[in-house]
């Protein structure tokens, strides 16, 4: 092997070191998504909180008009926040991919978590299993923002995973009263909400 052959490997490797270097300090992408989810459920919460203390005076199905609207909402802010984010800088970097797929894990335990929560409803016909919901929730949200943190070491997103993990049993110390769906959506804005828009804020303006 000649001197310049050795030269060559060792900017080939240099080359691949900086490449995974930029794709480690590639911001998190998908804020976008995290805002329209704490934006839509949070509100969602609201307003089933004032029809529980009957400040709106609606039928009981309201309770589940309430929440299918939310997830068709979600569902299409979803669509369109995919396929903006796809084509954007840094979107194919190692970090986002990893991320990506951990949300997308989260968001479908919390889909057909949901819906098997809704069977089991329906077959003991009792609701008393929907109020371990808004836990589940933070749970799932723990494991993604721990995800996130590792993957782009960053401290304030290991904050979030805690946040999430202690807002699980926290809120279902409320289970039996009509506050528990004003804390589930605080906790929507603190957990989603608001760390969307900070992600969102970092996200890259040029090609990484």
């Amino acid at each position: 092997m000649t001197q310049d052959d050795i030269r060559s490997m060792k900017d080939e490797i240099a080359y691949i070191k900086a490449l995974a270097e930029e794709g480690r300090r590639t911001p998190v992408m998908g804020g976008g998504i995290l805002i329209a989810a704490g934006l839509i459920f949070g509100l969602a919460s609201i307003v089933h909180w004032l029809i529980a203390i009957e400040a709106l005076t609606v039928t009981p199905v309201a309770y589940a008009v309430i929440w299918i609207a939310a997830m068709a909402a979600f569902f299409a802010c979803l669509f369109v926040l995919i396929g903006r984010n796809k084509g954007r800088p840094g979107a194919a970097s190692l970090v986002n991919q990893a991320v990506g797929t951990a949300w997308m894990g989260v968001g479908l335990l919390i889909f057909v978590m949901s819906l098997s929560i809704a069977v089991i409803s329906w077959r003991v016909q009792s609701e008393i299993l929907t109020l371990i919901f808004p836990s589940m929730i933070f749970a799932a949200y723990g494991s993604g923002w721990a995800v996130s943190a590792t993957m782009s070491k960053s401290r304030w997103q290991w904050w979030l995973a805690i946040a999430a993990w202690a807002a699980a049993p926290a809120i279902a110390a409320l289970v039996g009263t009509s506050w528990i769906w004003l804390a589930y959506a605080a906790g929507l804005m603190l957990l989603a909400l608001i760390p969307g828009v900070i992600l969102v804020r970092q996200e890259p303006a040029e090609v990484v």
